[in-house]
């Protein structure tokens, strides 16, 4: 495939509900490009687009592939999404780098909750768009009735530029309003517009001509002044309209069937913005620290940005990226601006699903992709060392659902952190860490989905066996008042022996401040001060494992008033072990308590959802704190504790039938009403048992 220049590229990214047809319709452009002897289906397990063995087995996207073809002379970069809502990072990706979407709605479905939601995000880049009613071949699809239902879910001038010959099973083909042709079957045979559809042509191609016309100055003054608009005219004014935002333009089609795409293909290839109609892309200048703006010049710095990285198990590490200017070469060497390292670029390819194509030079504006990149991660920039630059990140949502996992085998052991931090570079949404406190590896994603992918692929790719479970709360644990003691540590074993008297003050810290250490009101040698720095290592040892629950010690002030040494058995050991008996004896006395984390949490749903959400939260001890506006939709704010929202993004889908999302961040730790807490101890306690 030959290199494109900016103007002759269109990059569009497929987008909708899980099950809108986006995968069969990227499967007929590619049959009708002439690059398929035969379409694949999704049910099949064949398609190019879903290649992988997990999407085959669950016959569903999970990956955004990158499928290019070649149309009227020009090139056009299809991103194919998943439309499951637990993928959101795959298709944030995607939208980063295109220059236009395509929402693909159910024709009879209609707007449904993944098509709110890609909506919101495509709002979020401001980025042009265009609607495709599919599966118009489905029983009861009714074209007036979904365009209908677009209008008053989406803001925007939304207008057709299809409209369909039939429904369900007549639906025949489409009529293009521009050039007033009808299109017929799957090979588009094109023939009059049939008369019965005269009228309505009539009425709806004055709709585009007047969205055409508006968005430019001599188009609006030569229709005001009564002349027709020539079809080139037409076309421009479209083009513009869509690059600007200001036109929805509205296709119809049955993918499945091959019905009305090559009509979307041309449309593509007319009216979608190109890389060239596109505003300049904002980036930092590394070496000034001064915003810069890149047009898609081929001549330009080399700016390219990695939105996707795969861990292919026969290529190595695969970085997709898009040029936004400059010109990337094979056999080359670029810099990464985030870790300041050269790179070195072998073979250039554009990916077809897993078909590679090399290519010499990738162009402004093209997206291709490289393997063994050392350095490179998702969100870097390749520029050129003496220009170094930086793209603005893909800002992707935090997780929403985590579990504990643990090795099956000390094999498997071994390479988890290395498995699970390869995991995390290929896909963001992905995090994973180790909570010491409840000596846990736990892996956070997006849903439980998400995760059972996850851990199939740690499986399957990396060799790693796990089990998941539910993660333990990290609690923390703390005192509400002051108290004091003393322990002495004695203990002749026949020779040398060992002692220490340590006396010790405890007080309560605010929260979030620690933990503090203070030996001045030690008077007159009782203890060397070369003993104090064992007593608060003991104090600590202590304070890892809570005398209350096992749980971390926090926000205490332990304060060393006195004691007793002896000139021979006292030493670092003896005053190590009365340090930490000391700091467990005066802890259960100073009115312990047991923290737990709160998280801040945003619930964003539908009003009709409000009451039986707010309902929901007060059973798992919420405070809520307000209710603001959203885009047409509520946000619940509220206090909630982690120990409640473990598993919240099922819950909640289930209660707003999959129409809300929300959004939890670490707020602070709080103290555990008493009648909970008393529960927390004794199951750590009796599991600290069992481990006996």
């Amino acid at each position: 495939m030959r290199a494109y220049t900016p103007d002759a590229i269109r990059n569009v990214v497929l987008v909708g509900h899980s099950s809108s047809g986006k995968t069969t319709l990227a499967e007929a452009m590619l049959f009708d490009a002439g690059l398929l002897t035969r379409m694949g289906r999704v049910e099949d397990g064949n398609t190019v687009s879903d290649y992988h063995p997990e999407e085959t087995r669950r016959t569903i996207s999970i990956y955004t592939s990158l499928l290019p073809y070649e149309w009227r002379n020009v090139k056009i970069n299809i991103l194919d999404t998943p439309g499951y809502p637990d993928f959101v990072g795959e298709v944030k990706g995607a939208l980063r780098v295109a220059d236009v979407g395509l929402l693909l709605v159910d024709a009879v479905s209609g707007v449904e909750v993944g098509t709110e939601l890609v909506w919101a995000y495509m709002d979020e880049r401001s980025l042009p768009r265009a609607i495709l009613l599919n599966k118009m071949n489905r029983e009861n699809a009714d074209f007036q009735r979904a365009l209908e239902n677009l209008r008053e879910a989406f803001s925007g001038m939304i207008v057709p530029l299809h409209i369909p010959i039939g429904a369900g099973e007549g639906f025949q083909g489409v009529i293009d309003l521009v050039t007033q042709k009808a299109y017929l079957g799957p090979k588009a045979q094109p023939v009059d517009v049939p008369a019965e559809y005269a009228d309505e042509v009539e009425e709806r191609r004055l709709e585009i001509i007047e969205a055409a016309a508006e968005v430019d100055d001599e188009l609006i003054t030569k229709y005001l002044e009564g002349e027709e608009l020539t079809p080139e005219e037409i076309q421009r004014g479209l083009r513009l309209g869509i690059a600007q935002g200001h036109i929805i333009p509205v296709l119809v089609a049955s993918a499945s069937e091959n019905i009305g795409v090559t009509a979307v293909m041309d449309a593509i290839a007319a009216y979608f913005p190109s890389p060239e109609d596109m505003p300049p892309e904002p980036a930092l200048d590394v070496r000034t620290q001064e915003e810069v703006e890149l047009p898609a010049d081929p001549a330009g710095p080399l700016a390219a940005f990695v939105f996707k990285t795969v861990a292919d198990p026969y290529v190595g590490k695969i970085s997709y990226f898009r040029v936004y200017s400059g010109t990337m070469e094979s056999d080359s060497r670029v810099w990464n601006s985030r870790a300041e390292a050269e790179e070195r670029i072998s073979q250039l390819f554009f990916p077809r699903g897993k078909e590679h194509v090399n290519t010499d030079k990738v162009l402004a504006g093209d997206i291709a992709a490289v393997a063994k990149l050392a350095h490179t991660l998702t969100n870097d920039t390749l520029c050129s060392k003496d220009r170094p630059l930086r793209l603005k990140p893909i800002l992707y949502p935090s997780p929403l659902y985590s579990v504990a996992v643990h090795p099956k085998t000390k094999q498997d052991a071994g390479k988890l952190t290395n498995a699970l931090s390869r995991l995390q570079e290929e896909d963001p949404t992905l995090q994973w860490r180790y909570e010491a406190s409840t000596k846990e590896t736990i892996l956070s994603g997006m849903g439980d989905v998400h995760i059972d992918v996850a851990v199939r692929y740690l499986k399957e790719r990396f060799g790693v066996d796990v089990e998941v479970t539910l993660p333990k709360v990290p609690y923390r644990e703390t005192i509400t008042k002051s108290a004091s003691g003393q322990y002495r540590h004695k203990k002749q074993t026949g020779g040398a022996g060992q002692f220490a008297e340590v006396h010790m003050e405890l007080k309560p810290l605010p929260r979030g401040k620690g933990f503090e250490y203070d030996t001045s009101r030690v008077f007159g040698g009782a203890i060397s001060s070369s003993f104090f720095p064992s007593i608060e290592k003991g104090i600590k040892s202590a304070m890892a494992e809570g005398p209350l629950a096992g749980y971390p010690v926090v926000d205490v002030r332990a304060e060393v008033y006195d004691g007793k040494e002896h000139p021979v058995d006292s030493k670092d050991i003896a005053f190590q072990i009365a340090g930490r008996e000391a700091f467990k004896k005066v802890f259960l006395q100073a009115r312990p308590a047991l923290l737990e984390p709160i998280m801040k949490v945003e619930v964003i749903v539908p009003d009709d959802y409000v009451g039986d959400i707010i309902g929901d939260l007060n059973t798992r001890r919420a405070v809520v704190q307000g209710m603001t506006q959203e885009r047409g939709k509520s946000v619940i704010k509220a206090l909630v504790p982690l120990a409640e929202m473990q598993r919240y993004a099922t819950d909640l889908r289930s209660l707003t039938q999959g129409r809300g999302v929300f959004r939890m961040e670490f707020s602070h730790y709080e103290i555990v009403p008493e009648h909970i807490a008393q529960k927390i101890i004794e199951e750590a306690k009796k599991e600290k048992e069992e481990q006996k």
